[in-house]
């Protein structure tokens, strides 16, 4: 048997070393791990979750996954069926959701769902006390999410709007992004509840904030679906490989996160990507009405949502959004398809630990 000897003072480097190890190890396991679990003391705050949707469901989902005690509620019990058997309670009305739970969240089709839902006579704001939070997650109107904000602090509540970015698959892996409007101490205290919901969190000023921007994202994702169509036709009418003109796009500075989502369910032929005409619509009507607010002179908007009022018009308002193309196929006579495409999109990345977005500059 032999020995290796060392000096004192070595011995105790070694031994730093290991300790920094251990701790790195530790510490990256921890950051690794999906949305760090919340503390006993958060998992004890009572979560309604109102509208169980394409993207409400999802969100409802990663709450139960990572720990949360729910309660739900949707026109359509049935859709409620797999979180009740999960364990989750289902609410009999908004009011009694209000008085059962510490924190209601809503995620409704328009502002005028939001309005009923808080403001029936069984509605949130009938059992809106002291210290209860409501959590908008609609794509809303910011004047319509102020006036209902307005008469939950006025009942002695707090309010935040919370609306979600990146689409449906990353809303089911917990990976969506996130901007909250709110008061610091609002924000701090919701989140826990937030940050189980997606991953990147932007706190993004005062209530209200946060639905003025949504609009403005979901505006530039509707503009490079349209210029997508176009340049896809182009290439394929000049005779170019889909294929191969879906990678040139993807390599060059004309990419985006669009391009990489919604041009691989076109190219499929699926169109699939669990949004529909009406809400294009819809988001691009509120964007306008914030611009006509603020008397700022838009060019291209206007064109685009007749663009997309002329599509509902003519594939109706449940059609899948990349079907706007279908305007320029049957203009052109030719289809968007190519081959090896998925037919929906799923985000293959790993759910990892809800994180507060600082500010670059």
């Amino acid at each position: 048997m032999s020995f290796i000897v060392v000096s004192t003072q070595e011995y105790g480097r070694v031994c730093a070393l290991l300790a920094i190890v251990a701790f790195r190890t530790h510490h990256m396991r921890h950051l690794m791990s999906p949305h760090n679990s919340p503390s006993e003391l958060e998992k004890k705050m009572q979560i309604g979750f109102i509208g169980l949707g394409n993207v409400g469901g999802k969100l409802a989902s990663s709450l139960q996954r990572n720990g949360f005690d729910l309660m739900v509620r949707d026109l359509d019990r049935q859709v409620a069926t797999p979180f009740i058997d999960r364990g989750a309670r289902w609410a009999e009305s908004p009011a009694e959701m209000t008085r059962q739970t510490d924190m209601v969240i809503t995620c409704l089709p328009n502002p005028s769902a939001s309005a009923a839902v808080m403001e029936a006579q069984d509605g949130i704001l009938s059992e809106m006390t002291d210290g209860k939070i409501w959590a908008e997650m609609s794509t809303t109107d910011e004047t319509e999410v102020k006036r209902l904000g307005e008469q939950v602090l006025d009942a002695g509540g707090e309010a935040i709007d919370c609306p979600v970015s990146g689409g449906c698959h990353r809303a089911a892996t917990g990976n969506i992004s996130i901007f909250v409007g709110t008061e610091r101490h609002t924000f701090d205290r919701a989140f826990p509840v937030i940050s189980a919901m997606g991953r990147q969190i932007l706190h993004t000023g005062p209530l209200g904030s946060a639905s003025v921007l949504k609009v403005i994202t979901n505006y530039l994702a509707s503009v490079n679906l349209v210029a997508l169509g176009e340049a896809l036709m182009t290439a394929k009418c000049s005779g170019l490989d889909l294929n191969t003109s879906y990678d040139a796009i993807r390599i060059s500075s004309g990419n985006s996160f669009v391009h990489e989502t919604e041009s691989q369910v076109i190219l499929n032929g699926s169109r699939n990507i669990n949004f529909t005409l009406d809400l294009v619509v819809k988001d691009m009507s509120l964007f306008q009405a914030v611009a006509d607010r603020t008397n700022v002179p838009l060019e291209l908007a206007p064109v685009l949502l007749d663009i997309f009022k002329d599509g509902q018009s003519r594939f109706g308002p449940r059609e899948w959004s990349p079907n706007i193309v279908r305007r320029l196929e049957e203009a052109c006579n030719e289809r968007l398809l190519a081959p090896g495409f998925p037919e929906e999109i799923v985000d293959h990345e790993p759910e990892s630990a809800g994180f507060e977005v600082n500010r670059t500059h």
